[in-house]
């Protein structure tokens, strides 16, 4: 009994892991920076550059992602296959890492960078200061805009990060081995 015929459901992934791995991090990065939008546009919650910085991991997700996975649905090298997926794997892991940071910024753990949490040392000219102030929202770093069950937007992309990293980690394995 092959394994099509005792898990259809699992097949495909059992087929084609890179294509699933590849598919998989392409929609939770889609998903992810969908909901930054919805976030950012409709909930109005800026985000502080600490948090930009957090998108260019899914900005890089999205199109490699659909890449790796075209490439495996039409039968690219396993070594070319790997290759995408650890790339996503590391993009995903150091966005962890800025994520688990920007958390201890929030958290008081440690300093945030002086940009978005640290004094606001440069006034400039008294005339133009009211200006400035009326058309400048500095977003800190260092103040959470919104929780959910106890956790900030920088403690969820951890989390999310690092859920794409187990993905592109087990598709570079079932890979690797095929």
């Amino acid at each position: 009994m092959t394994l099509a015929t005792a898990h259809p459901s699992q097949a495909p992934a059992a087929a084609n892991p890179a294509l699933t791995a590849a598919s998989a991090i392409t929609l939770i990065a889609a998903a992810t920076l969908a909901g930054a939008w919805f976030f950012q546009l409709v909930l109005e919650i800026l985000p502080c550059p600490l948090c930009l910085e957090q998108r260019y991991a899914y900005y890089l997700a999205v199109p490699l992602g659909a890449l790796v996975a075209f490439a495996a649905a039409k039968g690219a090298s396993r070594p070319l296959l790997v290759a995408g997926l650890a790339i996503l794997g590391l993009a995903a892991l150091a966005n962890a890492g800025l994520g688990a940071y920007h958390a201890g910024v929030e958290w008081g753990f440690w300093q945030g960078p002086t940009d978005c949490s640290g004094p606001i040392v440069n006034f400039g000219s008294a005339g133009s200061l009211l200006e400035r102030l009326d058309k400048v929202k500095v977003v800190r770093c260092d103040e959470v805009q919104w929780r959910f069950l106890g956790l900030s937007l920088a403690s969820y992309n951890v989390l999310i990060s690092l859920l794409m990293a187990a993905i592109a980690a087990w598709g570079v394995a079932k890979t690797a081995r095929a």
